[in-house]
């Protein structure tokens, strides 16, 4: 008769039968198929390029990626003119100081709505998704560090009977 089990540490001590090893053998070759599976195919256009739109608040990126340089053009501008401070820099070099593709790619980008700090975020964005769609085995890295997700925070809107969004009318007692 078999012996009773009562901790997970008996599992392991216990020997595998024939019917649990084929058990194990075919639930592997699930997990292949399913880890191949997950794993996205490469989009990329007749020329080369990865395509991606980004979005932070206000603002929309559209963005295409290809091999080059590392030359990152902002609506017709090179990004040190187009964003002045070092701040807005850093943030849309992000994805690629963190998957290590520093000067390996060449970014022409279109964006609108916003200001600056928003259309900043959005090019990230949208770079984030370019460099997923151009290299697929770079998506956990970027995933993890949060590239890929849209900052869904958004300006709140104004309420009647109020100055602002939360701020109250002012009360005078006389």
């Amino acid at each position: 008769m078999a012996e009773a089990i009562k901790d997970l540490k008996d599992l392991k001590t216990t020997g595998a039968t024939a019917t649990d090893a084929a058990d194990s053998t075919q639930s592997n070759a699930v997990d292949d198929k399913a880890e191949k599976s997950k794993i996205k195919e490469r989009k990329v256009d007749d020329l080369g390029r990865a395509y991606a739109t980004g979005r932070r608040k206000e603002s929309v990126a559209r963005v295409w990626l290809k091999p080059g340089s590392g030359k990152v053009t902002v609506n017709g501008k090179v990004q040190e003119e187009y964003f002045g401070r070092q701040t807005h820099l850093l943030v849309l070099n992000q994805p690629f100081l963190i998957v290590d593709r520093v000067n390996n790619f060449d970014v022409i980008c279109t964006v609108k709505g916003g200001g600056l700090s928003g259309q900043a975020g959005a090019v990230r964005h949208g770079i984030s998704r370019a460099l997923e769609n151009f290299e697929p085995e770079l998506r956990p890295a970027l995933k993890k560090s949060g590239m890929l997700t849209r900052d869904a925070r958004v300006v709140e809107r104004k309420k009647i009977g109020k100055h602002k969004a939360r701020r109250s009318k002012q009360w005078a007692k006389r």
